[in-house]
């Protein structure tokens, strides 16, 4: 059993060691750069990621580790009568990006997690936040799935959309990393907005 444990440390910190300090920082740039100007942060994803999606909105709306004012964040996986109402009446693929079509506005913030960058609802999510001018920064896990192609496609403007992709197979390890990202997030946002006068 120690040994297991071992080895899921270690993979876990393999995951982390890939990650690129300059985009965890453009990603914070981006968020910072919204927030000061009084835009807002959705975000959204399933299963774990939805819960992280709560997470990273708690952090903001509530406090990260400083006494401060609120932030304006919306996790858009935790209204149960939003999703299923949606789910019922337009399908799985449209709980997220109908609730973009009515919270978004211009210059706003989508922040999606997917570990497969496969998943319809975010792809939806996704493009409907790009139709309404917000700029989108993806949590991806693998090889970035149809959300990196989605950028490539040149369908919208690549200046939108900021995927940072976590090289890694295992979903829990991919998980890890996006959580890791949140925090360092939530820690550059409230030393940029909440600063010591």
């Amino acid at each position: 059993m120690e040994e297991l444990i071992t080895r899921l440390i270690q993979e876990s910190i393999e995951a982390k060691k890939g990650l690129a300090p300059y985009e965890i920082k453009k990603g914070a740039e981006i968020l910072i750069g919204a927030l000061k100007n009084k835009h807002k942060v959705l975000i959204c994803g399933n299963g774990g990621s939805a819960a992280e999606a709560q997470h990273f909105s708690a952090e903001l709306v509530g406090r990260f580790e400083k006494e401060r004012t609120p932030l304006p964040a919306i996790s858009l996986t935790t209204d149960t009568s939003n999703l299923t109402a949606i789910g019922n009446d337009y399908g799985f693929n449209q709980v997220f990006s109908r609730q973009v079509n009515a919270l978004g506005n211009k210059d706003d913030v989508l922040v999606t997690l997917s570990t497969s960058g496969n998943s319809e609802n975010i792809i939806e999510a996704v493009k409907t936040a790009l139709l309404k001018e917000m700029i989108v920064i993806n949590l991806l896990g693998r090889d970035g799935g149809k959300l990196l192609k989605l950028e490539k496609s040149g369908s919208f403007e690549k200046e939108k959309i900021h995927n940072m992709i976590i090289k890694a197979e295992n979903t829990a390890r991919i998980q890890e990393a996006h959580l890791l990202i949140i925090h360092i997030w939530c820690k550059l946002i409230e030393n940029e907005l909440f600063k010591p006068r």
